[in-house]
């Protein structure tokens, strides 16, 4: 028997459920108020480009090292300051 009908018989009130929240996107307050960007939404803007600016700094690195010494070591071309 179902926990609805065995409260019906017995003369008790339907159990009370809760009533979630409706979770809003985010939360945090405005940068400004006529600006729709929060200041959870800057900080994650901030971490993102701190990574891809990492990222970008390790492919500048590796392309220096192919052209400067893995290219002329595998004979791909000569550096022009050899000469």
């Amino acid at each position: 028997m179902g926990e609805a009908r065995r409260r019906a018989q017995d003369g008790l009130l339907p159990r009370k459920t809760k009533i979630k929240a409706k979770k809003r996107g985010d939360d945090s307050p405005r940068i400004f108020p006529w600006l729709p960007v929060t200041q959870k939404q800057r900080d994650q803007f901030f971490d993102i480009s701190i990574k891809a600016s990492w990222v970008g700094i390790g492919v500048l690195v590796l392309i220096f090292v192919v052209v400067r010494f893995i290219g002329p070591a595998a004979g791909w071309w000569i550096p022009a300051d050899v000469y």
